[in-house]
């Protein structure tokens, strides 16, 4: 009874934490009719938006999603088109007996001169879905034409990798260990209960030629007596490799018996199980408040307008957030204008820095293994969310090829926090004082997807100059280490140590983050080109000047592919422009926008290291700025590696994830390293701008045993574009068109 009672209890845990798929968002029926099987379900979701008070939480309209229909050629696949698709694949020849279990249903966006063609009310270009899934072993690529009800191209195996992994594929490998007896019998020596333990499975990674021609995934286990946070209790050195596809033990590694699990003592992060407040004054409730309500629009679903701004907006399965047409008007004449046609977040590489048995695979590709899209759980309003956010759903497919709701995973916000768009004052030349101020308010668009043990919040805000930043927030949990140590001062060999002691018994391991960006950037029109513009420092000529040096700039158009691959050094610095040549401001300056990096990181590993061949798409970085709890000596240290950081690639339709279409155990034969070495030419044409946003994070105890948000980020900011600052005549904020919100106010 035991054993039975573990394994409901594992099972459970496996599902929420890595594919986020509570039951109560997949309602399977009876029905034979898979339009009808989910409605009612799907209209129990509300979103959070519009009520009479500014201190209620309002309900936004409830949306029925069973009976939705697209609106734009980059609507995502509707309800009724994913059960349409499941239909056609059923009636398939190749699928006829055995129905594929589908790790990817997804829109097959129009080409891009279609989707630039339309207008609002004119006739859809052809909807078509993409269809990544697997049939007795074998990878299956599809694309299904939802007009004519067939499938118009099917290519099996077509790299190597496979699709991102099932919720079948994790429970199952989560059930295995506990068939198996040699698990059975080193958890009993351990003296731990099966109905405490939770075993997860995190990718295997890819580590040569023996590990080939089969699905391979690790099994790994956890604690959760006393505590909600196993992740804190890991029982160390026990693993298991797994095949997926025939559920055979393929290893059994037990290294770790002579080390403790780790105690269950403040582990716990929630609010509800802390009796004691901080030591700390209290902060009093803050809320910006909308007595006229939001700003923005969201029209047809998709089609966001706010200010100067319009865009669509979308959730992915893979990306998780998706912005496509952003498009910006001209405070002189009106006209909207091409800023971007489509910009996500690629790939998210996490590669930890450990060699033994039990952690030297854990290097992994968040998107193309698991999904952001189907890591994301419900945002939590007023605390993911402020008030007067609007909430957008997901609708995904399952593996049974039936559409479900990951309701809540997006929201849209104005935000204000005090911050100046403009100002100037003048006092001292003048007969009467100048004051000229105006305050900041921007748009945001907000997903947080939880991949495992770590939350990453990716924002995308918009600002009325023009100017779009892209962050990227990591919180969470850390995967840690159990130590037969209790701290530090019991360590004989410190320089051996992975990481440092974050708590007791337990090592937080060194880890990396990488994020790519996808930017497809259309700067007033489809070709564009890429300006390295160098500052070059010049020396004076004697008897010219007091000074004796100083800087030009030398613009540089990249021609080719391999010139695009850029490498950031402090001492030889440039701005980055992606460039209109065809189009010119009044004073003769190609209208342009250009890259501004924040703080990033370097991936330091060897390029043929496994892991990094896997991910060369993070060859390329800027400057490694880390989020470390270490000394500015150690900072200065990391400051001297430098990389390549950007890439510009031809635009190929087919060339959208940097990790390659098939990311799980792949080889690295399809990234976006390998594109740009084909080395196109790209001046003039229709060209991608990738970025990679990186972190080191070197765990400190700060970070135990839930971790406080560190951000990092980049902005894409107009250069030339608007032919003076496009805000210039913004208004001032009033004391009149402001709420009064005084404590003991009545409502």
């Amino acid at each position: 009874m035991e054993k039975t009672s573990s394994l409901v209890h594992f099972c459970f845990i496996s599902c929420l934490v890595f594919f986020i798929f509570a039951a109560s968002w997949y309602h399977p029926s009876n029905s034979s009719s898979p339009d009808n099987s989910l409605q009612t379900t799907w209209r129990t979701f509300k979103n959070r938006i519009f009520s009479t008070s500014v201190l209620e939480t309002r309900v936004q309209k409830s949306i029925d999603h069973a009976a939705e229909t697209p609106h734009h050629p980059l609507d995502p696949l509707t309800a009724q088109e994913i059960n349409s698709v499941r239909s056609i694949l059923s009636s398939y020849e190749p699928f006829a007996s055995t129905f594929p279990i589908i790790h990817s249903l997804t829109l097959d966006e129009p080409d891009k001169l279609e989707v630039l063609r339309w207008r609002k009310g004119g006739r859809f270009p052809p909807r078509k879905a993409s269809v990544l899934a697997m049939l007795n072993g074998e990878s299956h690529v599809l694309t299904v034409d939802l007009d004519s009800s067939r499938v118009t191209s099917h290519a099996v195996n077509p790299r190597s990798g496979y699709p991102m992994l099932s919720v079948e594929d994790i429970l199952a490998a989560s059930k295995v260990p506990f068939s198996n007896a040699e698990f059975n019998k080193s958890i009993a020596a351990r003296g731990i209960s099966l109905s405490e333990l939770i075993c997860l499975t995190p990718f295997a990674g890819w580590f040569g030629p023996n590990e080939e021609g089969k699905r391979i995934i690790k099994v790994l286990c956890f604690s959760s007596e006393g505590t909600p946070n196993f992740y804190m209790r890991p029982i160390e050195g026990l693993v298991m490799t797994v095949d997926l596809d025939t559920l055979e033990v393929l290893k059994f590694s037990d290294t770790g018996r002579g080390i403790p699990i780790p105690n269950s003592t403040n582990t716990d992060y929630r609010y509800n199980a802390h009796e004691k407040e901080p030591e700390m004054e209290p902060i009093n409730p803050i809320s910006m408040e909308q007595p006229e309500g939001p700003s923005f629009k969201v029209e047809d679903g998709h089609m966001v307008k706010w200010a100067n701004w319009v865009f669509h907006l979308k959730a992915d399965q893979r990306a998780g957030l998706v912005i496509s047409r952003a498009m910006v008007r001209d405070s002189e004449n009106g006209e909207l204008r091409n800023v971007m046609y489509k910009g996500f977040s690629s790939e998210l590489f996490v590669p930890y820095m450990d060699l033994e048995e039990s952690w030297y695979f854990k290097s992994f590709m968040d998107a193309g293994e698991f999904g952001l899209g189907m890591s994301a759980l419900p945002l939590v309003p007023l605390n993911d969310c402020p008030r007067y956010s609007y909430y957008m759903d997901g609708v995904f497919a399952a593996s049974n090829g039936k559409p479900y709701v990951q309701p809540n995973m997006i929201c849209l916000f104005e935000r204000y926090a005090g911050d100046i768009s403009w100002r100037h004052s003048e006092s001292q030349l003048l007969d009467s004082q100048i004051r000229e101020t105006r305050p900041k308010v921007t748009l945001v668009a907000r997903m947080a997807a939880t991949v495992g043990n770590y939350d990453y919040i990716f924002d995308w805000e918009f600002q009325t100059d023009g100017l779009i930043r892209i962050k990227v927030g990591l919180s969470g949990l850390l995967m840690v280490k159990g130590s037969p140590y209790h701290s530090l001062y019991q360590v004989p060999n410190q320089d051996a140590m992975s990481g440092p002691f974050i708590s007791e018994n337990v090592i937080g391991v060194v880890h990396d983050h990488f994020i790519t960006f996808h930017l497809d950037m259309d700067i007033d029109g489809v070709n564009n080109s890429f300006v390295d513009v160098k500052l070059v420092k010049e020396h004076s000529l004697p008897g010219e000047s007091p000074r004796k040096s100083y800087l030009k700039t030398k613009r540089k158009i990249a021609k080719t592919e391999k010139d695009a691959q850029i490498k950031l050094k402090l001492y030889d610095p440039s701005e980055f422009h992606m460039i209109n040549p065809s189009r010119r401001s009044r004073l003769g300056n190609p209208t342009g926008y250009k890259i501004v990096p924040g703080g990033t990181a370097a991936s330091l590993l060897d390029h043929d290291d496994p892991p990094q061949l896997r991910s060369a798409f993070s060859n390329n970085q800027v400057t490694p700025l880390s989020f470390l709890c270490l000394d500015s000596k150690f900072l200065h240290t990391l400051l001297s590696h430098f990389v390549e950081q950007i890439w510009v690639t031809l635009y190929n339709k087919s060339e959208q994830w940097a990790g390659g279409l098939l990311a799980y155990q792949s080889r690295g034969d399809d990234t976006l390293a390998v594109w740009s070495e084909r080395d196109r030419p790209i001046e003039n044409k229709d060209v991608v701008l990738w970025y990679t946003l990186g972190f080191h994070h070197i765990p400190c105890q700060e970070d135990f045993p839930v971790m406080p948000v560190v951000t990092s980020g980049f902005e894409l900011k107009p250069v030339n574009f608007f032919e003076r600052n496009p805000i210039l005549r913004a208004a001032p904020a009033f004391e009149k068109d402001l709420p009064v919100c005084r404590p003991g106010a009545s409502a």
